[in-house]
C-alpha cells in the first residue's frame, strides 16, 4: 500500500521528501532519475502523482531536445524545429554517432559486457549458433543483437530509467527488463525505436566492411541484421514497432503501416501479407495518445526505408 486507506497519508512521505530535496541540487539527468524513483512510491490517483508525472515529462522533453540543458525551462525553440523539420537530420546524426561509437569501441558498448549474466547468456547463445551456422556468422548474429539492445540501454540511461543489462535467449534474441514502469507514449517510442536505430548502424558498419574487404560473410551479416531490425518494427506485442506505434495517432499509424508493409515486398508477397495483417493489429490498438508524436512517425518511416535498402545489397555466392 502506498497510502493509508482511511486518512490518505502517504506511506513513503519521508522518502519522497528526501528525493524531492535531492532533485533541487541535481543536474537535469539525475533529477529525472530521482523523480522516477519518487513516482513509483505514489498512488496513481493522487494529486502528487500528477504533479510528479508533469515534472518527469518536462525534464524528459528538455533533455531530449537539449541534452546539455542546465534548467528544465530551456530548449523550447529547438524543440519546435526538431519536431517539425529536423527529424531526418537528427536521425542521420544518430546513425553517424552509432557508427563512430562502434568504430571507437565506446564505453557504453562495453558496459553490458561487464555484467556476468550478459556474458554467460551471450556465450551460451553463441555456442548454440556456432553449432548451427558456424562461428563467423554466429559472432555476427550475437554482435548485431548486442548493438541493438545497447541502443535501448542508451535511450533508457538518457531518460533516467533503471533497467537490467541485456540477456540473450537463443532463438529469440535478447531482452532488457525495466525496473521502473512509468513511461509516457513518447518515451516508450524513443526507447523502442532506439534499438533499430543502433541496429541499422551495426548493419551499415558490417556492410561497409563487407564491401571494403569483398567479404560475403560481412555482407550476409549486414543483410541479416537489417531483416531482424525490420522485423522488430512489427507493431505487435512488445516488439519495438508496437512501442513506436504507441506514440502515433490513427492516421500516422495507417501511413506507417503502409510503409512497413511495402518494406517486406522485396522479400516476398507472402511475407508482405503477414506484415499487413500485423499492421492492422497495430492500427486497431486502443492506446492512442492525445497528440501524435511527429518525430516517432518519421523515425519509424525512415527506419523502414533504410532497412529495406539492404535487400539490394550485392552478396556474392
Amino acid at each position: 500500500m502506498l497510502s493509508c486507506p482511511a486518512c490518505g497519508t502517504l506511506v513513503h512521505a519521508d522518502e519522497l521528501k528526501r528525493l524531492a530535496a535531492q532533485t533541487q541540487q541535481a543536474p537535469p539527468s539525475e533529477a529525472l532519475a530521482l523523480w522516477r524513483q519518487a513516482i513509483a512510491l505514489l498512488p496513481r490517483d493522487s494529486q502528487q502523482y500528477s504533479v510528479v508525472a508533469l515534472k518527469i515529462d518536462t525534464l524528459s522533453r528538455d533533455l531530449e531536445y537539449n541534452p546539455k540543458a542546465k534548467s528544465p525551462a530551456g530548449g523550447g525553440k529547438w524543440k519546435g524545429a526538431a519536431a517539425s523539420g529536423g527529424v531526418f537530420l537528427m536521425l542521420l546524426a544518430k546513425f553517424k554517432a552509432v557508427i563512430f561509437l562502434i568504430l571507437g569501441q565506446g564505453k557504453l558498448l562495453l558496459l553490458g559486457l561487464m555484467k556476468m549474466g550478459t556474458l554467460l547468456s551471450m556465450f551460451g547463445t553463441f555456442a548454440i549458433y556456432w553449432r548451427i551456422y558456424g562461428w563467423r556468422f554466429a559472432a555476427g548474429i550475437i554482435l548485431s543483437i548486442y548493438v541493438h539492445e545497447m541502443g535501448h540501454v542508451f535511450a533508457l540511461r538518457r531518460l533516467g530509467i533503471v533497467a537490467s543489462a541485456p540477456m540473450f535467449i537463443p532463438g529469440f534474441g535478447a531482452l532488457i527488463r525495466l525496473q521502473q514502469q512509468y513511461l509516457s507514449p513518447r518515451e516508450d517510442a524513443r526507447i523502442g525505436l532506439a534499438g533499430p536505430i543502433w541496429g541499422l548502424g551495426a548493419a551499415v558498419f558490417a556492410a561497409l566492411l563487407g564491401l571494403a574487404f569483398h567479404s560475403p560473410a560481412f555482407l550476409v551479416i549486414a543483410k541479416w541484421g537489417a531483416w531482424i531490425n525490420l522485423f522488430n518494427l512489427t507493431p505487435v506485442w512488445s516488439l519495438d514497432g508496437a512501442r513506436g506505434f504507441h506514440a502515433l495517432g490513427r492516421r500516422e499509424r495507417i501511413a506507417a503501416a503502409v510503409v512497413f508493409t511495402g518494406s517486406w515486398l522485396p522479400v516476398g508477397p507472402q511475407i508482405a501479407v503477414l506484415a499487413a495483417a500485423a499492421s492492422v493489429y497495430g492500427i486497431l490498438q486502443r492506446n492512442e495518445p492525445e497528440t501524435s508524436d511527429r518525430r516517432a512517425f518519421w523515425e519509424y518511416v525512415a527506419l523502414c526505408l533504410a532497412l529495406t535498402a539492404f535487400n539490394w545489397l550485392p552478396v556474392p555466392h
